[in-house]
């Protein structure tokens, strides 16, 4: 006999479980299931991933307390397509079946892990497919001379290293001028780069590039 966990979520206070709860454990009777848990999410959206019931039950499903999972809908479970199947890929790996009633969907057997197979197909194609969207707006924008990204900060840099001269912190710096502890070590690192250059080209005063006074 397999041991079986229900979830159910209602998204408002005023709603109540209990139609769900009566397919739920007539399904789980219907197919000889041992109801070890039933967890409940009240006034919970779909949209949110971190859930306490939710999370308590993958929580269970990890100490290997059951080994099947039934919902109500799919929909109870999350509403991105993302989101669920991050939720079934855990499932899966702890070796929990999925069922889904008014779905019909079933992990447990080849027909429930081809649909799920194909759901994820289709997912990843369409986050691919937005990505390449995405590049591809980036790529006409730059071809209009669009700025991509954030704007570069306005800083006063001499501001900046007058500030480091008269000895004040990293941090000081930063919150005096409004920008990051980063930004301020990144402008001092290329001043003292320029410096160093500046240094290294200025010509040796050779006999022949000394001042005329000091030529011998």
């Amino acid at each position: 006999m397999k041991r079986a966990a229900l979830y159910l979520r209602v998204s408002t206070l005023d709603q109540h479980p209990e139609n769900q709860l009566l397919d739920l454990r007539q399904l789980a009777g219907q197919r000889g299931w041992e109801i070890v848990k039933e967890y409940t999410d009240h006034g919970v959206s779909g949209a949110r991933a971190r859930r306490p019931a939710l999370d308590q039950l993958l929580a269970d499903a990890h100490q290997g307390k059951f080994e099947v999972v039934v919902v109500w809908a799919c929909d109870r479970l999350a509403r991105s397509v993302r989101h669920f199947l991050e939720v079934l890929d855990q499932l899966n790996h702890l070796n929990v079946e999925f069922v889904s009633c008014r779905e019909q969907l079933d992990t447990g057997g080849p027909l429930g892990r081809a649909v799920v197979t194909i759901i994820s197909a289709i997912a990843e194609l369409e986050r691919n497919l937005i990505i390449e969207r995405v590049r591809a707006g980036m790529r006409r924008a730059r071809l209009e001379g669009q700025r991509i990204g954030r704007r570069p900060a306005e800083v006063d840099r001499a501001s900046v290293l007058r500030f480091r001269i008269h000895g004040h912190s990293l941090s000081q710096i930063a919150k005096a001028h409004g920008i990051s502890r980063s930004l301020v070590s990144k402008i001092l690192k290329q001043e003292k780069m320029t410096s160093h250059e500046g240094v290294s080209q200025a010509p040796s005063q050779t006999a022949e590039n000394r001042p005329p006074e000091m030529a011998a």
